[in-house]
């Protein structure tokens, strides 16, 4: 025992690992459960915990993508819903019900605008247009009439700014002759409902 206190001298480690075996041997069977322990239990727990955390980030990445989604498709269901009701409104209140109306806006009122404005109506003809896949029908006009510059001015801009929907698809203009009124030709249509689309 002296040597193991005395400086300078060799112990051998089998000496030293039989005289301490009792102690050694727990603390060895120790680290080797330790060891056994961390290599199949805890490094696949932590691999499946970065795993899962991996997972949790893709999911909530996710969640946030479809919520995003969800909003979209909510926010163009109204859109659409009121694009369908703007589209019902616009049947009903500003296009004519049918050919009977449309053809009132575009001869009978036109007729006595033009007179309120001392255009004076020449001639006119009106032609109905099937449109195809629609439940529109187009009633295209077109009349010849004549008077001052001022008066057809005056005349045209209360054609586009009335309340009836009449296009103004092309306006000629001609000289008759020397201090002779203005000829206008107008080429103007309207649209009303038909009862079933073709």
């Amino acid at each position: 025992m002296k040597a193991l206190f005395s400086f300078g001298a060799d112990v051998p480690a089998s000496r030293v690992i039989a005289e301490h075996r009792r102690w050694l041997t727990p603390i060895g069977a120790l680290l080797v459960i330790n060891l056994v322990v961390l290599v199949a239990v805890v490094l696949p727990l932590r691999r499946a915990v970065a795993s899962g955390a991996s997972r949790a980030a893709e999911s909530t990445a996710d969640l946030r993508a479809a919520i995003a989604d969800l909003r979209d498709a909510e926010a163009t269901r109204d859109g659409q819903s009121k694009a369908a009701i703007d589209l019902e409104r616009f049947y009903a209140d500003v296009l004519p019900k049918d050919f009977t109306s449309a053809r009132r806006i575009t001869h009978v009122k036109l007729a006595q605008l033009a007179r309120a404005h001392d255009v004076t109506f020449e001639s006119g003809a009106a032609t109905p247009e099937s449109m195809r896949d629609s439940q529109l029908e187009r009633l295209h006009v077109n009349y010849s009439l004549s008077g001052d510059w001022d008066d057809i001015r005056q005349f045209i801009f209360e054609i586009e700014t009335g309340p009836d929907f009449v296009i103004i698809d092309n306006v000629q203009l001609a000289e008759s002759g020397d201090n002779a009124p203005l000829v206008l030709t107008l080429d103007m249509s309207t649209y009303y409902r038909t009862g079933n689309a073709r």
